[in-house]
């Protein structure tokens, strides 16, 4: 299917929220994604042997997935407002929200752990869990969307 709008896709869109050139949210994305990750490996390990290490370790894992990603979100939210070109396509959308939906679900996650961090996470810290990882998925899909189909945030010369 050809793009509907080309002079969208045929140029890249450089990051404006940068270090020597390098989009600070990129850099950043990788820690929360896979400390969410490791809390519903957590989780599931503590399924599995019912060893309490893996309840406090998934505490640990939730809580610093919550405010790495909240980092992480502070410059992305930079980037769409600062460059036009993200907000003109709709996987920039898509992205943002799924991701606000993550940040949301990985500080409740983190939340039900602290309020009871003696027990058990099953099951809804295992739900939590779950459903952050699908919400990493989706914002993941559209954030490389971004990237790879429209070439934004890359290392480019141009500016809008």
């Amino acid at each position: 299917m050809a793009d509907p709008i080309p002079e969208l896709t045929s140029q890249g869109v450089s990051s404006k929220v940068a270090v020597a050139g390098h989009p600070i949210h990129a850099m950043l994305v990788a820690f929360p994604i896979a400390l969410i990750m490791a809390t519903l490996g957590c989780d599931v390990f503590y399924w599995w042997t019912a060893d309490p290490f893996w309840v406090r370790a998934g505490l640990w894992a939730s809580g610093f997935a919550f405010w790495l990603g909240l980092l992480a979100g502070l410059s992305g939210t930079a980037e769409l407002l600062l460059v036009r070109g993200i907000r003109r396509h709709s996987a920039g959308w898509t992205h943002f929200v799924a991701a606000v939906m993550l940040l949301s679900v990985a500080g409740a996650n983190w939340g039900l752990r602290l309020a009871g961090a003696d027990i058990t996470p099953l099951p809804w810290g295992m739900f939590l869990s779950v459903l952050a990882a699908f919400f990493v998925g989706l914002a993941g899909w559209h954030g490389g969307k971004l990237v790879f189909e429209h070439q934004i945030g890359l290392m480019l010369s141009n500016d809008d």
